[in-house]
């Protein structure tokens, strides 16, 4: 006890605090989650970690596995049915029909531990884009092809028919299902459930535009609750302006970025959006101040409308860069695209043939003209084609444009006008179920056009683009498109063409089949079908 602190306890008084140590000069600033830590006691310990709770995934995850279950269920019945059961005859030898009960029985299972391996539950993949279905139809190649090296290995007698059932009936009922419960997801998400707490982190323009497209898509189940604005490195705190209160885009400004982690408890943050141009040593410590605490965190690329197959990460003297590749507009890829749109086609012309002569019917004998009506389009390399669709308008809708101009609810180069007089009474209910584009179907057949591609302009709409919109060019114009499913009348110009062109650059057989599958949906919903 110092000398001090005995005479204060002779008189009766507290003993004067020790003097603080002199500060530092060269002491460098902590970071938040460093004083955090540093400024809790021995007794009180680290501050308890946030952890984010998004309880509908785990439910969204059980009902897409009961689904998969389910799938394979049924496939191997119809399997062992088919093959077992007396409903189609083979000329093989007698076999033993138990193994295959007990394999009927215990293959969803197994189905079931291949998806969860092959990751096809993460909640990353589930709900949005291609890569869901693409891990499926793996797992049941590899399964596929583990049995058949199984069955050579140990030279097991195999009914072949059993398998040729089983596992692509299993494969297309996944399939159908994660597609079925997609639906309903996107469903609720539109509703306002089933989302996502987004925080958005960037600066100016670039938050701005990442508010902006999480918006425009509620499928996508961002429910952004406010924004981070970065700051400048360097500053000093008392420079910094404090926006808090204000709003972007909408949005309110909730705080700094230097101040992540106070942000994200304070909101209840379940995932993070980060804008490209956020400097990397604040992006690092975001990411060190987040980890454990189940928080999503997803960094926007500069280059917005490049996705998919043609982006991968190529590590240069340890530093992860992206690689681009140039869009694929030829190979073989597009042959099979090619063959895909052509088959699938004949065979709608084929069962829906009576559909065909009862729609023409109804336009010829409720207004003078013919049924099916022609009108020059421009496709691929601008070479103009003859696109044919059912007749909806009356036979002087053209010379009635110019006095309609006026009355005009489009933007840019597309005329829109929801209660259009030209528009015959069969035509309102044939562009309502969008049944008029049917005849589109001969121009796929005749290589004209695709099932998915860009809206197909007119020569008068091409005459005007600038520049970058002749890229919508490069390929066939599609009956349907990223454009159909995304709104059709109801998008402005500016935003048709950023679809087209999304679609342009990374365009494939997968997006493809989702693009028509999805199409299925919109015109059910009738949005946009005016």
């Amino acid at each position: 006890m110092s000398i001090r602190a005995f005479r204060a306890r002779l008189a009766g008084r507290p003993p004067a605090p020790a003097p603080a140590p002199p500060a530092n000069p060269h002491a460098t600033t902590r970071s938040r989650a460093e004083r955090a830590l540093l400024s809790t006691t021995p007794h009180e310990g680290p501050r308890e970690p946030y952890r984010a709770e998004v309880r509908w995934e785990g439910d969204y995850t059980r009902t897409v596995v009961f689904a998969d279950l389910a799938a394979c269920l049924a496939g191997a019945g119809l399997a062992y049915l088919i093959r077992f059961g007396g409903l189609v005859q083979f000329d093989q030898a007698p076999i033993s029909i138990k193994p295959y009960l007990i394999t009927s029985l215990v293959l969803p299972v197994g189905w079931i531990a291949a998806m969860a391996l092959n990751r096809a539950y993460e909640a990353r993949f589930l709900g949005l884009g291609s890569e869901e279905f693409r891990r499926v139809v793996n797992t049941a190649v590899r399964l596929v092809a583990l049995v058949a090296v199984i069955s050579y290995a140990t030279k097991a007698e195999v009914a072949r028919g059993y398998l040729l059932v089983l596992f692509p009936t299993a494969t297309a009922l996944t399939l159908v299902g994660r597609g079925v419960a997609r639906a309903r997801l996107h469903r609720m998400r539109r509703a306002g459930k089933c989302q996502h707490r987004v925080l958005v982190v960037g600066s100016g323009e670039s938050a701005a535009s990442l508010v902006r497209i999480a918006q425009r898509d509620p499928g996508a189940g961002w429910n952004v609750i406010g924004v981070c604005l970065d700051r400048t490195p360097g500053m000093h705190s008392s420079d910094r302006p404090d926006r808090s209160g204000f709003d972007l885009a909408g949005v309110p400004i909730v705080g700094a970025s230097d101040s992540l982690d106070h942000v994200i408890r304070r909101t209840k943050a379940t995932a993070v959006a980060i804008s490209p141009q956020i400097d990397g040593d604040q992006l690092r410590r975001a990411l060190w101040a987040l980890e454990g605490s189940n928080v999503e965190v997803l960094v926007s690329s500069a280059i917005t409308d490049v996705t998919g197959p043609r982006i991968h990460l190529r590590p240069v003297a340890g530093l992860p860069l992206l690689h681009i590749e140039e869009p694929e507009l030829t190979g073989a890829r597009r042959l099979m695209k090619a063959g895909l749109d052509r088959g699938l086609a004949l065979a709608v012309v084929l069962l829906a043939s009576p559909v065909f002569l009862a729609l023409a019917l109804a336009v010829r004998l409720t207004s003078r003209g013919p049924a099916v009506f022609k009108q020059k389009r421009v496709g691929q390399g601008r070479h103009e084609f003859t696109m044919y669709k059912f007749r909806s308008m009356y036979t002087d809708a053209e010379a009635r444009l110019a006095e309609l101009q006026g009355s005009n609810e489009g933007a840019g180069l597309l005329f829109k006008m929801k209660d259009d007089p030209r528009v015959t009474p069969a035509g309102r209910f044939l562009r309502k179920w969008s049944l008029d584009e049917l005849p589109q179907l001969f121009n796929v057949l005749n290589g004209t056009m695709s099932l998915v591609g860009p809206r197909p302009p007119l020569p008068r709409e091409v005459a005007a683009y600038e520049k970058d919109v002749h890229r919508r060019l490069l390929v066939k114009p599609g009956l349907t498109g990223l454009w159909q499913i995304s709104g059709r009348s109801d998008l402005d110009w500016d935003e048709a063409v950023r679809l087209d062109l999304r679609y342009v650059e990374n365009w494939s057989l997968a997006m493809d089949l989702i693009i028509l599958w999805r199409t299925l949906f919109a015109v059910l919903r009738r949005e946009g079908a005016y």
